[in-house]
């Protein structure tokens, strides 16, 4: 969790960029990322110092070479402004650009890097504050970056919006990562998912940092993503590095295109795609409207998903409200899909204030796994009416300890102890409904479609006693009437 001081840091280094001529938020948060992986690097690089020094060797996998020793942070932050600019842009910058060498991911996401610093003066003020921030634990790199990308409080482009970290952390949670998962998110954006997921791997995994080949699939395969917008793709490869995640495997290209070949890779998809709207029919991967033929990205992401996944692979993804009852032939084939070929697990319905101030789309989670043999029996749903946070713009947060403030503690208890949900009524918030009535309800996925609404007898007063009771009120107005007449002669 971020600590007051540390937030009134940051802030101060997002208060330099905007002084300093720089508005774009996306902008601010590119550059200062760019920052912090330069003092990454040196980090990393006096760690592997110690290590050979330690055994008396020499230093393994260097960084930065006998001759590039000006391009690290410990020592170009102690130099004058002028020279400190043309250091960092001249040679440090290019130098990240090219860091893992021309065919590493990271390179090729970085091509379109740009260093956008005006100013010696205002990089001389940014590299000053960052180093006073001590980040020598993963947490406080983690919570940095976290606190960077909250300032983001506009909608991105294409129906783009940063997912809350609460309900992210409620979907991994519930799908419960293992070390040998293999994990994607399709519409990567800042990797909020895989940040996640590897956050929970270290707090509930961590006998796998004792497994070298554990580590080795930790570190280069387990974390998988694809996002079509680069700075965003940037962004999100800083997020996994800053959280010690350090070789993800993230591509830059449109999920949906013909760019788009992976076929069955995968043992867990966590997303929460785009809901742009329409795309060009023509520009969409043909397997994917095979499966379902439509314009819309939430249901070509969903075919997608299926061709991504192995069998016996699980998805979590968040949708919009439309796609559990829209009524288009699209809507219905994709729901049939996933229940009548697939295995649908979990609908749980989310309140609409949920994404504000991005937006106010109602919207759900759809838990399912890969069969390709149909296996759905029963399906199980929440009614989510709180998740810890007022449902306005502010999002203020609330007294977490009432159920009715926060239901995602008790959401996790019910999905882990879901046996004993088949004994539950449909009045309850939540229940299972069983194959057959979702068919019989041409597939809908609505929780008011299934759950039944808890009736209270009221009992009113008679007609004579409600008589009486007006009759005497207008007596007593009667009575102030007359006092008031006397008072004014």
């Amino acid at each position: 969790m971020i600590t007051g001081e540390l937030k009134s840091k940051v802030d101060r280094v997002w208060e330099a960029f905007w002084t300093g001529g720089i508005a774009n938020p996306l902008t601010v948060i590119e550059q200062i990322t760019y920052l912090l992986f330069i003092r990454r690097l040196d980090e990393l690089h006096t760690a592997k110092e110690k290590r050979a020094s330690l055994l008396n060797q020499p230093i393994k996998d260097a960084i930065f070479a006998e001759d590039q020793q000006q391009l690290r942070w410990s020592h170009f932050k102690d130099i004058d402004a002028e020279e400190m600019y043309k250091v960092v842009s001249q040679k440090v910058f290019p130098f990240m650009k090219e860091f893992g060498g021309q065919d590493s991911v990271f390179s090729q996401q970085m091509k379109g890097a740009t260093f956008m610093i005006p100013t010696p003066n205002l990089l001389e003020r940014v590299v000053s504050m960052l180093s006073a921030i001590d980040m020598n634990d993963r947490d406080t790199k983690g919570d940095l970056y976290e606190y960077l990308l909250s300032k983001v409080a506009t909608a991105g482009t294409n129906g783009q919006f940063r997912t809350p970290r609460h309900i992210i952390r409620m979907m991994v949670d519930m799908m419960e990562p293992t070390p040998t998962d293999t994990i994607c998110d399709p519409s990567a954006g800042t990797c909020g998912f895989l940040v996640s997921a590897g956050e929970y791997m270290r707090e509930k995994h961590p006998e796998m940092l004792l497994r070298s080949d554990l580590i080795d699939h930790f570190q280069n395969h387990m974390f998988n993503g694809l996002e079509f917008d680069s700075t965003m793709i940037r962004i999100g490869a800083m997020n996994l590095l800053l959280h010690g995640i350090e070789n993800p495997q993230l591509h830059y290209r449109d999920a949906l295109s013909e760019a788009n070949t992976i076929n069955e890779a995968y043992t867990l998809i966590l997303a929460n795609p785009p809901f742009k709207g329409s795309l060009d029919h023509d520009s969409v991967e043909k397997s994917l409207l095979k499966t379902v033929s439509t314009k819309k990205t939430e249901l070509l992401f969903l075919a997608l998903m299926l061709r991504m996944l192995r069998a016996g692979g699980r998805a979590a993804v968040i949708v919009p409200d439309g796609v559990l009852f829209g009524s288009s032939k699209a809507h219905k084939a994709i729901r049939q899909e996933l229940i009548d070929n697939q295995k649908l697990e979990a609908v749980i319905s989310m309140p609409s204030g949920v994404f504000k101030p991005y937006a106010g789309v109602s919207t759900a989670v759809l838990i399912f796994t890969k069969t390709n043999s149909g296996g759905t029996d029963k399906v199980w749903f929440y009614d989510m009416q709180a998740d810890g946070f007022s449902l306005d713009d502010k999002r203020n947060p609330l007294d977490v300890s009432k159920h009715e403030n926060n239901n995602i503690p008790d959401i996790l208890t019910r999905w882990q102890q879901r046996e004993a949900e088949h004994n539950r009524a449909r009045t309850e918030q939540s229940f299972m409904v069983p194959l057959a009535d979702i068919q019989a309800n041409a597939y809908d996925l609505s929780i008011n479609r299934y759950k039944e609404a808890v009736y209270q007898e009221v009992k009113y007063d008679s007609p004579q006693v409600i008589l009486a009771a007006i009759r005497q009120l207008d007596e007593e107005r009667q009575h102030e009437l007359k006092e008031l007449e006397e008072l004014l002669g």
